[in-house]
């Protein structure tokens, strides 16, 4: 992973409502036998204090556990008895709240992220937060990862070019969060309108 520098510790230490958008255009990387997988994250959403729909909302539990830990890591939970997904842990210790990953566009690693997962259209590769744990193979073997340590299994890297890709690929639009039902109407979603691996296009509360 030495090809690539991660975000520093410093980037998760504010609320998970400001560091959802600004993790839009940075790169989500796993290194693997054959090389590392990944690409530029295009869609997030934000789990924050006195959320409901937060994994932490009931309290330190043997499953939240990473979350009530030091921000940088990643909080990686078993859903629906099939699916991983992958959420980058936000503020100081004890704070618990979490950005989770929605979707990233389908770029280093291509070969092997149609391995794990064989459809024909690259947009469905990642483009989903259980497709891209899948194609990608995040599990739980990276629950607690050091997102911020370049030896990592896991990390997120800086796009030096990340307002280019955002230009390229916005506006930037804000929107409700999809698939829950407590919470559901916060506006704590973000993606680049101009991507093609969203995983689906709401009503836009706001656009920057």
């Amino acid at each position: 992973m030495n090809d690539f520098r991660p975000l520093p510790r410093k980037f998760y230490e504010p609320s998970a409502l400001v560091v959802a958008p600004e993790l839009l255009g940075h790169w989500l990387v796993r290194d693997t036998p054959e090389g590392p997988v990944g690409g530029p994250i295009v869609e997030t959403e934000a789990y924050i204090a006195g959320d409901a729909a937060c994994h932490a909302a009931p309290g330190l539990t043997p499953r939240n556990r990473v979350m009530f830990g030091p921000p940088g890591h990643a909080y990686v939970y078993f859903i629906y008895g099939c699916h991983f997904c992958v959420n980058a842990v936000c503020q100081p210790p004890g704070r618990a709240v979490a950005v989770l990953i929605r979707a990233i566009e389908a770029e280093l690693g291509r070969v092997c992220l149609h391995k794990r997962r064989n459809v024909h259209d690259q947009r469905s590769l990642t483009n989903g937060p259980g497709k891209l744990c899948e194609a990608m193979q995040i599990d739980r073997k990276s629950n607690g990862a050091d997102l911020c340590d370049r030896r990592s299994r896991l990390i997120i890297a800086e796009n030096p070019e990340v307002q280019a890709f955002r230009d390229q690929h916005g506006p930037v639009v804000t929107t409700v969060r999809i698939g829950i039902t407590r919470s559901a109407d916060l506006p704590l979603r973000f993606y680049l309108h101009g991507s093609a691996f969203v995983s689906r296009r709401q009503r836009i509360v706001r656009s920057i």
